[in-house]
């Protein structure tokens, strides 16, 4: 029951997040269509960022400012794996990724999902100038899938609400592999042997009962620098100091309850009236009550503290500005042809088809030759019409788009957008589809009780 709480929240954080990012995208692609804001939106990402001591500025790669966009692209999407990373690891320890056997769908579904995209992709674009953009349609975006599932309410089951969000887990992790192995170059080893110095650091600390948040957050900023700097994308830095931060809090919940009881007890039931009114509290009433603040901090781990505090600030602020910066497509010297060849088609097939045959195929491999049982509550409609979902690939796919076509050549910036055009009609239709085949396979009347 703890795993459909644990995806019951997860469900509703997400949901609540991808009506910001479908805003955030809206309005990007406004402003940068309209002829008197278009210049604007383009002139904001350009300028440099600094955070100086001195001559040392943390926001620099090699001695250079970082821009607006590589800040947000480099620094906010390091915080944004950091999230993943924290949640990776709570999955892996108490969630759905710590039963082998539940676990083993929704990873065979996610291999499936990523592998036969990116095949697609290969044979569209092979020999192209595009081809090394292969990895852009394997992603699933959690925030706008999980959103389209919480439209439907209790209609939906909480078995695919849970092998959605863990299929959607394990897809982050294959992302975050891609990135490491094949967005990294020309790579300082002095630097990352400081990186690798200070993630043995946090490694110590979390084996030595460190729980200061602090210490994990400094030491990670100089992990995310020395990353920046040594060649390997800083966001890999994030989730790498997440897998250092404990999961074990100082304090038993048994401790932690005879704290509260021991201190309570003080306030005895005959100063219930007097504690009623606005009274400066005692020195012994302070101290007991900041006893049980204290208890309360010891008993929630830093893993999940940090996961907790860091959701509304990625769902509502790092991912929604990460969009608004990196989803500004310009119709105006497009062709509509351009979303029949070239780049945007081989996204649009690996996310809609490939996404949609990939997670299906395995996982009904996986269902009809007893290796796993279907999610509860569900059927084949309801997973196929689940597996449609899973071509919605925007955030990562934006991210890999930038990583593959970023490099500030008029051809290079050509391919990036057209690509994010293929990026968004691939998502909008494997949204639209999905909510369709889900809205027509799940049953009409649910009890209240369902969930």
């Amino acid at each position: 029951m703890s795993v459909f709480y644990t995806a019951q929240k997860t469900i509703k954080n997400y949901a609540n997040g991808g009506n910001v990012l479908i805003f955030a995208t809206i309005l990007a692609l406004l402003i940068v269509n309209l002829p008197f804001s278009k210049d604007f939106y383009e002139s904001l990402w350009v300028n440099e960022m600094a955070l100086k001591v001195g001559e040392f500025n943390l926001f620099s790669h090699h001695g250079e400012p970082m821009s607006v966009m590589a800040f947000i692209n480099d620094a906010l999407m390091a915080i944004f794996f950091f999230s993943v990373g924290l949640e990776i690891k709570r999955e892996v320890l108490v969630g759905e990724l710590s039963s082998f056997r539940n676990a083993l769908l929704p990873i065979i579904a996610a291999i499936g999902g990523m592998a036969v995209p990116v095949l697609i992709y290969w044979l569209m674009s092979k020999g192209t100038s595009y081809a090394g953009g292969a990895a852009i349609p394997m992603a699933t975006d959690i925030a706008f899938s999980l959103g389209v599932l919480a439209m439907l309410g209790k209609r939906v089951p909480i078995g695919l609400k849970v092998f959605l969000t863990t299929l959607a887990v394990v897809d982050d992790i294959g992302g975050i592999l891609v990135i490491a192995i094949f967005y990294s170059t020309h790579i300082d080893y002095m630097l990352l042997l400081w990186a690798a110095c200070c993630l043995l650091a946090l490694y110590v600390g979390g084996k030595l009962g460190i729980q200061s948040k602090m210490f994990y957050v400094f030491i990670g900023i100089a992990v995310w620098f020395f990353f920046l700097n040594a060649g390997i994308h800083p966001t890999i830095a994030g989730v790498l100091v997440a897998f250092c931060v404990p999961a074990k809090p100082v304090f038993a919940p048994k401790k932690y309850i005879k704290a509260i009881r021991q201190n309570i007890s003080h306030f005895a039931h005959e100063d219930d009236d007097k504690l009623n009114s606005r009274t400066i509290l005692s020195k012994e009433q302070m101290n007991w009550l900041k006893e049980i603040e204290s208890s309360s901090d010891k008993v929630i781990s830093p893993l999940q503290d940090m996961e907790d505090t860091l959701h509304p600030l990625v769902n509502y602020v790092i991912v929604p500005l990460f969009a608004f910066a990196n989803s500004g497509i310009y119709f105006g010297d497009m062709e509509i042809g351009q979303l029949f060849h070239g780049i945007a088609p081989s996204i649009i097939a690996g996310l809609v088809i490939g996404k949609f045959l990939g997670i299906f195929l395995f996982s009904a491999f996986c269902i009809l030759f007893r290796l796993a049982p279907m999610p509860e509550g569900a059927g084949w409609g309801s997973l196929a019409s689940v597996s449609l979902l899973g071509g919605i690939g925007f955030t990562v796919s934006l991210f890999i788009a930038n990583l593959s076509f970023g490099g500030g050549d008029p051809i290079m910036s050509q391919l990036l957008n057209d690509a994010k055009l293929g990026i968004l009609v691939g998502s909008v239709i494997a949204g639209v589809m999905g909510w369709a085949a889900l809205h027509f396979t799940l049953p009409k009347n649910v009890p209240s009780n369902d969930e």
